[in-house]
């Protein structure tokens, strides 16, 4: 009992060969141990027997409690097509039962005859007079964890319990017993990682409370207190991380300095058969003023499907070209990347701007002579995809990069870049717009600019919600729309028929489709699995309006301009993410004319989806995970704005699944959820951008124990904080 780094198997009941089963998932040692949280809580102070609960209900109360029983009978009933489980209990009051009308398949596999367990619910009395609790949580108890429950009245923690341990007899009760051990004998000897200053401040608990509590807690205000402790210092540290990045790009990194040439962009303005939206101008100043900066320009641009991201893209890129420099805009598909080379090339054809192409499909030859021209500087604006950041591409003063649709240019190509002796001006561009949490730590690095005005001529795309019965009618209002010059895509979320699967596939509708309901009309098809060159081939024809209907894939997903297309319909909708239906969404409605989108779902599906209305101010994670696909379709419904449907997004599968952070450099999050807690996120933040706003280096004595902190759990993240 020396030190946090004493081997696990000190403790008792642990020995060598329980050790190895800790080794196995990473709990080496009694700090291991000690940061090993509990997954959740039994509150036992809320324990009551069937008969106060009996009470409870009669008197009116409609909260939850739990109750610990015995399995006395389980019976599986039909009616009609429906099963419900219905599990008898008792207790030493009474008896009580509990019922499953959904996932009987999992459910009917527990609660065996004597097994114990605890059971939390809304308690109801059925008309038969029975204590009932439907869809309970439970935890199943040995029968010692039972007596345990009835006798200490604390707040019991669950653990994670993985199979390692598991095959060596260690259960919930015996990992509580380690753990707790653990805690009496060594967590005094835990030392602060959060300066004293912002515990008072900030009403934290020191960390040998916060362990001791978030282990074994005294109430629930001091349980609370724990978990906000460890919340705060996680979302603290990972936000010194983003300002230490933030401070690397503008204090130690030098950038290019550019001398703006007005003239050729005055000559592209003038080209435009529009005019720039307020907001775009705004937009084009902020990124002009980091450009005449000698620090390098690290900027996220937001701004909604269609509402011109990639025109204020070319006009940085011309900026920087006007200099003398070169300009590359990396986009995240070959298909796409083409696209952008064809508009580029056509937008600049006045202003005799060379222009090259690097993607993965080209030939040896033509891939050859572009490399050739891009390292001699002749070619000045380079599009490509990933491609752009192999070594073998040399670049004769590349100035500026502009990264398309979700991106985020990482540290990790930032530093292949700076290897190369390269400190680019970044521009990254986003077209499903980014929820403030996360501008806050994913893209906390980058200053933010914001296109919130959509071009002046554009209507809001009308969506439906529709059932499968309807698309005969949908076919009709197709052809008909055809007459008055509307193109049409028709998306579906496979290739081809699976046998596994029952949804919709492009190429066997695509067959069907144009001998029956489009006959009239002229129907193409692209999809994913076509060569980049003979996708390019079909939607040039469809561009040239040589087809009235496009069958597709989601590979029109990004980034597809066609001014015609104003009607698109997605099969089997409730397949798609919602980002990737709002992206869909926005390949329609970019012209004067009114666009529909029409979603299609099972028949009963979409009754159900249009009848539904959801509030996540009042919905539990478990209601929100349960509703997914409703509100997903929901949303699309309600909402056209990418900001409402951002933070929807965001809610449904969180920041991780969204983003990406594998590229990041930036920690996992063990026990913070910035969409949860982001009033913490946003105390932490402050607090964290103060210090390293007047202490930089961490030189001073008061942040000696941040940064020592940081060298020793955070060695391999500083590595991307501090750009080389």
């Amino acid at each position: 009992m020396t030190s946090l780094s004493d081997s696990i198997q000190y403790i008792k009941s642990v020995g060598p060969k329980r050790a190895e089963s800790f080794k196995k998932i990473g709990l080496e040692t009694v700090k291991d141990l000690l940061f090993y949280f509990p997954t959740r809580y039994l509150d036992r102070t809320n324990l009551l027997t069937s008969a106060k609960v009996m009470q409870y209900v009669i008197n009116g109360y409609e909260g939850e409690v739990t109750v610990i029983g015995e399995v006395v009978d389980k019976e599986l009933m039909r009616f009609g097509k429906k099963q419900v489980l219905k599990v008898k209990m008792r207790d030493s009051a009474g008896f009580f039962e509990c019922v499953w009308f959904q996932g009987i398949k999992y459910f009917k596999n527990y609660f065996n005859t004597h097994e114990v367990y605890a059971i939390s619910a809304k308690p109801v009395i059925t008309r038969y007079g029975h204590l009932q609790f439907a869809h309970p949580d439970f935890d199943r108890l040995a029968d010692a964890e039972s007596t345990e429950f009835r006798n200490t009245g604390k707040i019991i923690p669950f653990y994670r319990l993985p199979k390692e341990l598991k095959s060596k007899n260690i259960g919930e009760l015996s990992l509580r017993k380690i753990i707790n051990l653990a805690v009496e004998n060594y967590a005094h000897l835990a030392k602060e990682t959060l300066p004293l200053s912002l515990v008072r401040k900030h009403k934290l608990l020191s960390i040998v409370e916060a362990l001791k509590n978030i282990h074994d807690p005294e109430n629930k205000n001091k349980l609370r207190s724990a978990i906000k402790r460890f919340k705060f210092e996680e979302l603290f540290y990972l936000e010194i991380l983003i300002a230490l990045r933030r401070t690397t790009l503008k204090r130690k990194l030098k950038g290019y300095s550019f001398k703006i040439h007005t003239k050729p962009i005055k000559k592209f303005l003038d080209s435009l058969p529009f005019e720039l939206t307020k907001a775009q101008l705004k937009v084009l100043s902020e990124i002009k003023k980091d450009m005449m900066s000698e620090q390098p320009m690290n900027r996220l641009l937001q701004g909604d499907v269609g509402s011109g991201k990639t025109i204020v893209a070319v006009i940085a890129m011309l900026m920087a070209i006007s200099d003398g420099a070169q300009a590359a805009i990396m986009a995240p598909t070959e298909i796409l990347a083409n696209q952008h080379f064809i508009n580029i090339n056509r937008l600049l054809k006045d202003l005799g701007i060379k222009t090259g192409l690097v993607i993965g499909g080209q030939k040896k030859s033509e891939r050859k002579q572009v490399l050739d021209d891009i390292a001699s500087g002749e070619i000045q604006l380079i599009v490509g995809t990933h491609a752009l950041f192999e070594e073998s591409i040399k670049f004769k003063n590349l100035r500026l990069v502009v990264i398309d649709e979700q991106h985020r240019f990482g540290v990790i190509q930032r530093s292949k870049l700076i290897e190369k002796g390269i400190v680019p001006d970044v521009l990254v561009m986003s077209a499903t717009p980014i929820p403030r949490t996360l501008t806050m730590t994913i893209y906390g690095d980058l200053d933010v600019s914001v296109i919130d005005e959509m071009p002046a001529n554009r209507k809001e795309i009308k969506t439906v919600l529709t059932g499968e019965k309807k698309l005969p009618d949908i076919y009709k209002f197709i052809v008909d729309k055809a007459k008055e010059g509307y193109q049409t895509f028709i998306v579906y979320p496979l290739v081809e028929d699976s046998e596994k699967l029952t949804l919709k596939a492009a190429t066997s509708h695509f067959e069907d489709l144009r001998k029956t309901y489009l006959r009239e009309v002229r129907v193409g098809m692209i999809h994913g699995k076509m060569n980049w060159r003979d996708k390019e081939e079909v939607m040039k024809k469809f561009a040239a309006k040589e087809f009235d209907v496009l069958i597709s894939t989601t590979v029109i997903e990004v980034g597809i301009d066609i001014p015609d297309a104003n009607i698109l319909v997605i099969n089997d909708a409730f397949q798609f993410g919602l980002a990737q239906l709002h992206q869909l969404r926005g390949r329609v409605g970019r012209s004067g004319k009114q666009a529909y989108c029409i979603l299609v779902a099972k028949d009963e599906m979409a009754t159900r989806i249009n009848k539904f209305n959801f509030n996540f101010e009042y919905m539990s994670k478990s209601e929100i995970e349960k509703y997914k696909t409703l509100i997903r379709l929901n949303s699309m419904v309600k909402y056209s704005n990418g900001f409402d449907i951002a933070e929807v997004d965001l809610k449904l599968r969180g920041p991780g699944d969204i983003f990406g952070l594998q590229q990041s450099g930036f920690p996992d999050l063990k026990y913070a959820d910035i969409i949860q807690d982001s009033e913490i996120l946003y105390s932490a933040k402050d607090e964290a951008f103060n210090i390293i706003k007047n202490d930089p280096d961490l030189i001073k004595a008061e942040n000696q124990m941040i940064k020592n902190h940081l060298l020793t759990n955070y060695r391999q993240n500083l590595k991307y904080s501090q750009v080389p």
